[in-house]
């Protein structure tokens, strides 16, 4: 049973920073098999894929609306995913989720792409 467990949410005020990570545990396939990827859903809106990395290293994909703002990585040895959040604005606000997917394919912001989620945490940005 993959678990997917994310830490690092909290308040802040725009402009600030906050370094959202995903451990992954209880996996027997490699880690670095997933395609990765963090999505968001805000209060009466429908989730959004935020950024996504392929497997094995691939390819990285961000939303217009955190292009050079957000910046994902990942530490292999120890399976976590990062998202490091900076020049947050009030419009980030949102319950932040990490996602794992194997062996669907599809759109990297599809969020039927993905067949494993954390449980969120959440992010509010102040004005």
């Amino acid at each position: 049973q993959v678990q997917l467990v994310e830490s690092g949410g909290g308040s802040v005020q725009a402009g600030g920073s906050l370094k959202l990570a995903c451990a992954v545990a209880g996996s027997t396939r490699i880690y670095r098999s997933y395609r990765m990827g963090w999505f968001r859903q805000a209060p009466g809106k429908e989730r959004e894929g935020v950024a996504s990395i392929d497997a094995f290293g691939g390819s990285t994909y961000y939303a217009d609306s955190v292009k050079g703002r957000f910046t994902m990585s990942q530490d292999n040895t120890k399976k976590t995913l990062y998202l490091q959040m900076n020049s947050l604005k009030p419009e980030d606000t949102a319950m932040y989720y990490c996602a794992a997917e194997w062996g669907n394919g599809g759109s990297w912001y599809d969020e039927e792409s993905y067949n494993y989620w954390g449980q969120g945490t959440q992010v509010t940005v102040s004005s």
